[in-house]
């Protein structure tokens, strides 16, 4: 365990702080990832950029880290000739490095707290098409956790604090991976990746975030990868249907060409946001995809401030555009 407290201890006081998007920061420290592993690569590659990834986040104050574990399962390295043995040894590393890095965090402050989070990325992450934006993959809910239950066994044996099952774009695969989830005895969040208000697969987000309702191992339910703009009404859901905390952490804003592989669009993520966000339930907040360290760095400062105080309060400091 990274910390004295659990999770769930630290949520019960207070908001805590996520890190952000873990391959943009790799491509800042001059990594090349256009490959179908895509960060997963530099398990067997290259480790100590990973790890030096984790390092920036936690220097722009993120107090959970999360591994590089999304891209990563037995499928896609066994494309790449990795058999299983050493597969499960580099999805155990995915959350070795980001202890290390958490260990030389609190060696330099020993009163810091840090936790980390295993990255459960959903299947479509593993075809490297773009589907875990669509879901619906002709997979049922028994193959799904088929699929799901080596890598989350492995996962887990590593030692994580938490799990995060992320970016899930529909509730069959929200279903599998909460099931897998439970058998680990770990606690995790459900985290959907949703657009104009449902899910990627378009199913009501009041049914979506319902799966993991009443399940004690769940310490929070919310949405990543989304457009920012999305994020408030899904947290104020997610509190609502749940009455659990909320986890959020969207991406820039820009858009994703799967076919172009490159990003569309302009950055939309404002900080300033946070202040929305955890006044409707939001308790994990960071960012996802091009979300860098400058950007949690103020996230840490707005919510060190408090509500109402510090850096963007004043008109417009909810969030809300200044028009």
């Amino acid at each position: 365990m990274s910390s004295g407290r659990t999770v769930a201890e630290a949520l019960a006081e207070g908001p805590l702080l996520l890190d952000g998007g873990l391959s943009n920061q790799l491509e800042a420290q001059g990594c090349d990832l256009s490959d179908a592993l895509w960060s997963a690569r530099l398990l067997a590659d290259a480790p100590e950029q990973i790890e030096a990834a984790h390092l920036a986040y936690l220097r722009a104050g993120a107090q959970v880290l999360i591994t590089s574990g999304y891209q990563a399962t037995f499928e896609g390295f066994a494309h790449r000739g990795i058999g299983p043995e050493r597969a499960r040894a580099l999805l155990a590393r995915s959350v070795e490095l980001a202890r290390r890095a958490a260990g030389a965090s609190r060696r330099a402050d020993p009163g810091r707290e840090v936790w980390v989070a295993a990255s459960v990325g959903p299947y479509g992450a593993m075809l490297a098409d773009g589907s875990e934006y669509r879901g619906r993959y002709g997979l049922t809910v028994r193959e799904l956790e088929r699929f799901h239950r080596p890598r989350m066994a492995a996962f887990a044996e590593a030692g994580p604090d938490v799990l995060a099952l992320e970016t899930v774009p529909d509730i069959d695969e929200a279903e599998a991976v909460v099931r897998v989830a439970e058998e680990t005895g770990l606690p995790y969040w459900l985290s959907y990746s949703v657009a104009g208000g449902r899910t990627r697969a378009g199913q009501p987000l009041e049914e979506a975030f319902a799966v993991a309702a009443g399940r004690d191992r769940a310490v929070a339910v919310g949405v990543n990868c989304c457009d920012p703009a999305e994020a408030e009404e899904a947290v104020r859901v997610a509190a609502e249907v749940t009455g659990k905390p909320v986890v959020v952490y969207p991406n820039s804003g820009e858009g994703w060409d799967a076919e172009g592989r490159g990003w569309t669009g302009r950055p939309t993520f404002a900080p300033e946001r946070v202040r929305a966000w955890t006044g409707a339930g939001a308790r994990l907040v960071g960012g996802c995809c091009r979300v860098g360290p400058e950007h949690i760095e103020e996230l840490a400062a707005l919510l060190a401030a408090g509500p109402g105080e510090g850096p963007g309060a004043g008109p417009g400091a909810d969030g809300a555009p200044d028009s």
